[in-house]
């Protein structure tokens, strides 16, 4: 759940890299002017474009509404097009609302109707790259991306959509390869936001965090810089540390007052820390703001573990009956805990079979076979998702409670400990029963039972030890 938060706000960076990619060439009223005045909400938006930055959501809307206006007059701009339905998809991710996505694809469509692909026009292509990522279409991402990357193998812009396309598919090594070329291409805050991401999937947290209080430092306008420390109050949380977390969402709420992911981010830190009224206050601004999927689930736990039933089940209701793009993951955990888990399996699988292989699917597979009574299935995928190197407290506790379940008590012990040393508080909910499940575990035996160690015959001991010592081995 709490992972996903990060990755949305990475793909809407991704989104506003490839609005980057049309800026210059697709504002033609900004350009050729002598001595300008200064820029309005429209032009600030192509600005920031360029930069590959954020625009202030206004600034966007007063974009589109330019672009609309624009193409009215000049239906046949192909170029136009293309940052209109980028823009579109801009707005949808960043604002979570689906319904301009076949506005996004509409227009990006029409952008290569007017000039085709093979006239050049790879803005429209990394457009539809970008819809298709938000869509959570990881495959069709891959082949847009790729496409312009074959054409035109220095465009940046095209990089942010493979990088979500790969870890999307669970390809994690193509990620890292996609992001080393970012940054041989581009630098800047969008870059450092990019590399923040991929040092949080590696579990290089120190790294993480440095690059992304890089990427806060280049930051320019308000709303990429409440962006770049959201997300470093994401990743405060991660550590387990919610005051330097409430920190963070608090610089980037001083930014931009309605900033949604830091909301939520305030809201679990402040639960976190005991402070559950301005929890559910700050989780009805965020889910007011910004209603993704996966805050839903987040503050109807928070309202479960209150005990405030009617209210969690009314978020659950609402999470299970909404229309959304990318829930998978958050609708099939709901399955799992708080549904059925057989037909969460169901979902999580035909997820699977699409290609859909990122760790969030691995886990949230994995966990709800778990649910559904078939533990040693879910072995594989629980541990498929802790071993790719990000370090998540709830990725640990599942696989944790598989262990516990299948009698591998050791390994139980050591990932329901893992989870609560990565982050005491990862959920109002599962927190407090991953300690419960450690304390029935108990403490480890001092002494190996007796036969648990083979005994080497007399004199062959140290031969034994030597041999099989790799290079630099103290024996």
């Amino acid at each position: 759940m709490k992972s996903q938060n990060v990755s949305r706000a990475v793909l809407a960076a991704g989104v506003g890299a490839v609005l980057a990619a049309t800026a210059l060439l697709y504002a033609p009223e900004f350009l050729g002017r002598e001595a300008p005045p200064p820029p309005g909400p429209a032009e600030r938006a192509v600005i920031a474009a360029r930069a590959g930055a954020q625009a202030a959501l206004p600034d966007l809307a007063a974009l589109i509404a330019d672009r609309e206006e624009w193409l009215r007059a000049h239906p046949d701009d192909g170029a136009s097009w293309a940052e209109l339905g980028t823009a579109y998809v801009e707005r949808g991710t960043r604002l979570g609302d689906v319904r301009d996505y076949p506005k996004a694809e509409e227009a990006l469509r029409r952008s290569l109707a007017e000039r085709p692909a093979a006239r050049g026009n790879t803005a429209a292509q990394l457009g539809l790259g970008a819809l298709a990522g938000a869509r959570g279409d990881w495959r069709t991402a891959r082949e847009w991306g790729e496409r312009v990357r074959k054409a035109e193998p220095g465009r940046w812009p095209a990089y942010p959509v493979l990088i979500d396309a790969y870890n999307g598919l669970g390809d994690y090594g193509a990620a890292r390869k996609a992001m080393e070329r970012l940054e041989e291409l581009h630098a800047g805050a969008v870059v450092r936001a990019r590399a923040a991401q991929t040092y949080r999937d590696r579990g290089w947290r120190e790294d993480a965090d440095a690059a992304a209080l890089d990427a806060a430092a280049l930051a320019e306008a308000d709303a990429e810089k409440a962006a770049a420390l959201g997300r470093l109050g994401d990743l405060a949380w991660e550590r387990g540390e919610p005051e330097e977390a409430l920190e963070r969402y608090g610089a980037a709420l001083g930014l931009v007052r309605d900033h949604g992911p830091s909301l939520a981010g305030r809201a679990r830190a402040l639960a976190a820390l005991g402070r559950t009224d301005g929890a559910v206050r700050d989780w009805r601004a965020a889910l007011a703001r910004l209603p993704l999927p996966e805050y839903l689930l987040e503050a109807g736990e928070l309202y479960e573990s209150l005990s405030r039933d009617a209210e969690a089940r009314a978020l659950y209701e609402r999470l299970r009956t909404g229309t959304w793009a990318r829930a998978e993951v958050s609708l099939g955990l709901l399955g799992a805990d708080h549904g059925d888990p057989a037909a969460a399996v169901v979902r999580l699988r035909a997820e699977w079979a699409r290609g859909h292989r990122s760790v969030g699917v691995a886990d949230a597979l994995g966990w709800a076979l778990f649910r559904a009574g078939r533990a040693e299935e879910a072995l594989e995928y629980v541990k498929r998702a802790t071993d790719e190197g990000l370090r998540s407290a709830l990725f640990s506790y599942h696989r944790g409670e598989v262990e516990r379940a299948l009698g591998l008590r050791g390994p139980a012990r050591r990932h329901l400990a893992e989870a609560l040393r990565i982050n005491p508080a990862f959920s109002p909910l599962h927190a407090p029963r991953a300690a419960t499940a450690l304390a029935t575990l108990g403490e480890p035996p001092e002494e190996l039972p007796e036969g648990a160690l083979p005994v080497a015959p007399v004199g062959k001991e140290k031969t034994e030890r030597t041999a099989t010592a790799g290079p630099g081995t103290r024996t």
